[in-house]
């Protein structure tokens, strides 16, 4: 069995341990930043925020990860 999960974070190719989590591959991308205004979809399906740390990436998963952007 593989330790090694490989998958599409925005578009890269990423790399983790098996069981990693949503919530695990938003704090690859983002570090100490804070991921308030993100979103997140996997296998192009919107996972709610409180889903994050229950739901699972496996091998060859597609995350995008998003965030909300003011301006004018």
């Amino acid at each position: 069995m593989s330790t090694t999960l490989r998958f599409r974070l925005n578009g890269e190719q990423a790399e983790m341990a098996a069981g990693s989590t949503v919530a695990d591959a938003v704090a690859l991308l983002l570090g100490d930043e804070s991921p308030r205004g993100v979103a997140v979809s996997l296998d192009r399906c919107v996972i709610p925020r409180s889903e994050w740390t229950s739901t699972p990436i496996r091998i060859g998963s597609l995350v995008e990860v998003v965030s909300a952007a003011a301006g004018g």
